[in-house]
């Protein structure tokens, strides 16, 4: 029996905080990491940079730790398996992305995260 799923308006409702920006400064659209108070643009071009750098990286992480919990989450060894189907649904997948998923996080739990370098 799978677990019961929360009512997809509470799941979405807004992205994860980044955990290094002050929630007052976050709460002003205009503000973005101070970028809007730079006024060097060979300042703001190093600094955007960096935090262009600092995403792909928490991008790239945050999908090895999706592809995992995809993994776990279909493993056939867990009495409350999840099919490649529910998996995509809850994370608002195609089935077939959930499938690569799976597999890419059964990689990644033997070790091939080593493999790609």
């Amino acid at each position: 029996m799978a677990e019961p799923q929360r009512p997809r308006t509470e799941q979405r409702m807004r992205p994860a905080p980044l955990l290094f920006e002050p929630a007052e400064a976050s709460a002003d659209p205009e503000h973005f990491f101070d970028l809007e108070s730079i006024e060097d643009p060979r300042e703001l071009l190093a600094r955007a940079t960096e935090l262009t750098h600092a995403f792909r990286a928490a991008t790239d992480r945050s999908v090895e730790f999706q592809a995992i919990a995809a993994a776990q989450l279909a493993d056939p060894r867990r009495f409350d398996r999840l099919t490649p189907a529910l998996i995509a649904e809850r994370a608002e997948w195609t089935e077939d992305y959930a499938k690569k998923m799976v597999e890419f996080g059964r990689d990644l739990l033997r070790g091939g995260a080593d493999k790609r370098g």
